[in-house]
Order: C-alpha cells, then structure tokens, then sequence
C-alpha cells in the first residue's frame, strides 16, 4: 500500500501542476460534468419527512406515546443543513492539506483523488467516472462517500468513505484527517536562535540571526596559551588559512536540551512526527526544491507507515531523536563551524603552507621539549 500511495499521489502531483492538459484536443473537445450536487441528493425527499414528522407529533399519531422517537428525528433533520455545511467545510480543509509543498505522499492517495474531486481538477470529473454522495443516518451523523477509476486497486473498489462525527473527534483531539508536516525548515532555523551557542550580538531583535552570526568563543578550541587552536587549510598555489576549530561534544551537550524540548514537542502530535521523519528526517539531507519525486521514491523503504507505525514505538521515538539532532547538526549548524575564519586579523591572512607546517612542527618540538 505504501508504494501505492507514493506512486498516486506522486502522478496526481504532477498532473495537477502540468500544463498539458489545456494541450489535449481530445480532452478540449469533450464535455465535463463537474455537477456533483451533494447536497441536493442527500436531501431530496427530506422535505417528504419533515412534514410527515410534524403532521404526526400535531395529530398525536406518532409511534409513542410522547412522540419522542418523532421529536428527535425531527431535530435531527432540522440540525443537518448546518452539520452539512460544516463537514463539508472541516473536509474541503483537511483535504488541502494534500496540496502543500512538503506534504508526505506516504499519506492515502484517496485523500488527494478527493481533494482534486472536490476541487474540479480535469481528469476527476463525473464524466470521467467519479462520484461523490453524502448520506444523512439516523443517528443524526453523515458519511461522505468517494469513488471512481483511481478508488479501484487491482479491479477491487476502495471507495473512500468518511464519517462527520469521525472528522468531528479527529479535529477536537488535535489530529487532522490528512497528515501535515512540520515546517521544519523555520523551526529549525528558530531553534538556532534558542541553543544558546550564538554570541549575543548574533541574534537580532526580532529573534533570527545576523548575517555575519558567529558561535561563542567559549565554543573555540584554544590553546593552554589561551591563544586559538587553528586547523590550516590547503586553499592551493602551496598557500594555507587558518580556520577555527570547535569543541563538538561541548557544543552538542549544549544544544541537546533545547533539541529534545523540540522533539518532545514535535512527538506529542506523532502523525506530524511521522510526515517530518518521511520528508526530511529519514532522508538526512534538506528538501528545498517543492519536486520531491526521486527524493520520496528512493526514501520510501524508509518511510513510516500511518496505518501500521502509529502510535510510534520506544524505539522509532529514540531514532527520531538521534536523528533529528544529526539533522539539525549536519544541516543547519554545521555551516557555523565549518571553515571559519579567525577573529584576529593578523591569524586571518594567507600565508605559505610549507613554512607554516614547518613552523607548527617546530612549536610542537618545543612546547614538549622535545
């Protein structure tokens, strides 16, 4: 079913956002029927009803004695138009969630097959064998029913059917229908700010860092001398540089308790946790192009599976953790630490790197007696 999921929503994705279709004359030539009227079919005959409950609770002929059977159907009736409104309202959003530029195509492809019903996409009309019906039930709920070519796997109808009440309870408990993925970019560019390794300057007014942000000296490695340590770089031509060199592990115990807060946020909604962990965590490497298509096809034996993986196990909690960190450090802080220059201007210049080698080799020779 995965790759089931990844596949559709993949090809619906690049339908959507082709422009071929206004150049297929076949397409051009025919006519499409887009007229659902939901809401027309699932209340006709309803007026029938109403007036036969009112007749029979004004004429006391109902099957109780107090009509109370009558009276509920009644107000079941009478709260449908708006419950109506509202699911279908509640789903329209939930369903454009399909439509982000960092949505997990491992979520269900119906959801996107519905979306682009919804929505009028050419290719999903009536005319081209979808439906959509709402059913008013007598427990005062109301199912929406989808189907069409793309809700039939293998010949066998997978027809996507959602309940109010069930959409109703998935929102009020802070879940959606469609799983949304973090933003992670903009969080982890604001957990930069919050990891207390940026000198204070580094950070602006309005919480994002400096163009020229540098981490805390008390980050640099330095010599007993209290001077830096520096690592020399080949920049070619037989010349070197000076870069910085950081203290790792003490930037990481440092970072790590603002990084966990942020899982542990990040955890507590876990279908969040699953999209970010399919569409950047898993992968490592940041996603800045909206294409996703080898991205998400190459990852999708790593992906996390909605239906099966959730609620997420100890395990999968701790890997994305570790995981989590790696990104935030290979992606977003590693830019800080990597070839850095030095602060001091005279360490700062280039200078020949067969002189400067000889010259360390002999500061090492005297500095140990040797």
């Amino acid at each position: 079913m995965e790759n089931i999921n990844i596949t559709n929503n993949l090809i619906i994705k690049q339908m959507n956002a082709s422009s071929a279709i206004a150049y297929n004359k076949s397409y051009l030539a025919q006519s499409s029927d887009y007229e659902y009227r939901i809401l027309d079919n699932a209340y006709q005959g309803t007026s029938k009803v109403f007036a036969e409950l009112k007749m029979a609770i004004k004429n006391n002929k109902c099957t109780t004695g107090n009509c109370y059977e009558e009276n509920m159907a009644l107000k079941r009736l009478q709260e449908a138009p708006q419950k109506s409104i509202d699911f279908i309202g509640d789903l329209i959003s939930e369903l454009g969630n399909t439509e982000t530029p960092n949505f997990d195509v491992n979520n269900d492809y119906r959801y996107t097959v519905a979306n682009c019903i919804m929505n009028s996409r050419p290719g999903f009309s009536k005319s081209d064998g979808y439906n959509v019906e709402l059913y008013l039930n007598s427990d005062g709920t109301q199912t929406i029913n989808f189907t069409g070519p793309m809700f039939n796997i293998l010949g066998v109808p997978f027809p996507l059917t959602i309940n109010s009440s069930a959409i109703e309870s998935i929102l009020e408990s802070g879940n959606s229908l469609v799983a949304v993925t973090p933003d992670i970019n903009k969080e982890m560019l604001k957990l930069l700010t919050e990891v207390d390794l940026f000198a204070k300057e580094s950070v602006l007014e309005n919480g994002q860092l400096a163009p020229n942000a540098r981490i805390s000296e008390e980050f640099v490695l330095k010599n007993p001398d209290g001077s830096f340590d520096y690592e020399i770089i080949d920049i070619g031509g037989g010349k070197g540089r000076n870069v910085l060199k950081y203290d790792i592990d003490k930037i990481e115990r440092k970072a790590s308790p603002f990084i966990n807060a942020e899982v542990a946020g990040l955890l507590s909604v876990e279908q969040e946790a699953v999209a970010a962990w399919n569409v950047y965590i898993s992968k490592g490497t940041s996603v800045e192009e909206d294409d996703q298509m080898a991205q998400n096809a190459n990852a999708a034996s790593s992906s996390w599976n909605y239906s099966k993986d959730l609620p997420l196990k100890q395990d999968k909690k701790l890997l994305f953790e570790k995981k989590y960190k790696e990104y935030f450090m290979n992606n977003y802080l590693k830019q800080f630490i990597t070839n850095q220059f030095p602060t001091v201007k005279e360490d700062a210049a280039v200078f020949d790197l067969a002189e400067a080698k000889q010259a360390k080799a002999q500061k090492f020779i005297d500095d140990n007696n040797l």
